[in-house]
């Protein structure tokens, strides 16, 4: 009786063993299994060590500057976010009668941030970059002269990529910036409605073709330089892509006008910002794009963000709630190679933060890199 026991206890322990590790080769013995299959081989993702968001840059915009960011500054080294993206404030670091575009301004900036603990990935709002190119007034070429300067200035620090855009006169607009979201959490909006029957600024009609004009002077001009410097110019979409305001035409507003710039000069340094809310309210979809832009190596830098809603009408969202696959998006980015510089955009301000920079809280940059992150390992783990 004591060895029938005895033996009960043993193969009871055996099956308590089973029902927790799973099937195994002692189980199958104890069993008395005569087909017992060999374990699968492990996915080759899974038998690689994984590195941390894949190789991908992560950053946080830092517009207001170091002292007004400290909050955020230190969100992103206790998240390991290190990359910063901003631009070149001579306030900042005590140097107001140099020129921003010198490198005696650059390296300070430069130095500032890495003296916190991070890095200065993008410079997003180049300065010598303003109406005089952009519209093709007086003083456009000493202006273009300048934004190569910087450009050497960039390269000499080790700084290699430049967010820019060519909205003039009138850049980023929204109607509304504290529109209640999810859970009451303010966010931004626009409504061409509110703004179609505003006047011409004093510029005037600026039309579509001269924009184009003087963009293509603006990159025959500057790419050549770019190359031998090895700086990435990234290009913004308007925002938003609506056809003029107040008078001020706007022309990247469609894939195609992408295109069409990338074939004024091509180059792999006259690139993109692959802004994923805009390209999706030009009714694109955005892992597709991704696909093309990134196979054509245009993706130099990467506005993380969704919205809901088309070009005229819209709203920006919490990165979980938008009508952008943000999987698949970034299911196509890590597998068309991307590993540049990427930051969340345009957050909505949640409860307990304040709403003086609409887009860029602390708490909503915060919710919106663990997202990102867990999207990229996700990826990464189960390409």
């Amino acid at each position: 009786m004591k060895n029938n026991r005895r033996d009960f206890i043993r193969k009871s322990s055996a099956m308590a063993a089973l029902s927790v590790a799973g099937f195994s080769a002692a189980t199958s013995e104890l069993l008395g299994s005569s087909s017992m299959q060999p374990e699968a081989p492990l996915k080759e993702s899974q038998s690689k060590p994984y590195i941390q968001d894949a190789g991908i840059k992560m950053c946080f915009a830092y517009f207001a500057g170091l002292e007004a960011e400290k909050r955020k500054v230190q969100f992103g080294k206790q998240l390991n976010v290190l990359g910063a993206v901003g631009g070149i404030n001579t306030q900042m670091v005590g140097l107001p009668n140099v020129n921003p575009w010198e490198y005696e301004a650059v390296s300070a900036v430069k130095n500032a941030w890495e003296k916190t603990g991070l890095k200065l990935e993008v410079i997003e709002g180049p300065p010598s970059l303003s109406e005089k190119t952009k519209l093709g007034l007086e003083g456009r070429d000493e202006e273009i002269s300048n934004f190569i300067i910087f450009m050497k200035s960039l390269s000499k620090a080790g700084i290699d990529t430049i967010c820019y855009n060519w909205m003039p006169v009138i850049s980023w607009a929204r109607t509304t910036n504290d529109r209640p979201g999810r859970g009451g959490a303010l966010v931004t909006a626009f409504d061409y409605e509110d703004v179609k029957d505003l006047s011409p600024t004093k510029y005037g009609e600026v039309t579509k073709e001269s924009l184009w004009k003087n963009l293509e002077y603006f990159l025959k001009a500057v790419v050549p330089e770019a190359e031998k410097l090895k700086i990435k110019l990234a290009m913004h979409p308007d925002d938003p892509q609506v056809d003029s305001i107040r008078g001020i035409s706007r022309i990247m507003t469609t894939a195609d006008a992408f295109r069409k710039m990338a074939a004024i000069y091509p180059s792999p340094y006259n690139g993109l910002t692959m802004c994923q809310g805009n390209f999706s309210l030009m009714g694109e979809d955005i892992p597709t794009l991704v696909r093309d832009f990134g196979s054509k190596n245009l993706i130099h830098f990467v506005h993380f963000r969704n919205v809901r809603g088309g070009k005229t009408n819209f709203v920006e969202t919490f990165h979980d709630e938008g009508q952008i696959d943000m999987y698949a998006a970034m299911k196509a980015y890590i597998e068309t190679g991307f590993r540049g510089p990427l930051r969340p955009d345009h957050v909505p301000t949640m409860a307990g933060d304040s709403n003086d920079h609409p887009g860029y809280s602390a708490l909503g940059s915060l919710y919106a890199a663990g997202y990102i992150r867990g999207l990229i390992e996700a990826v990464a783990k189960n390409g």
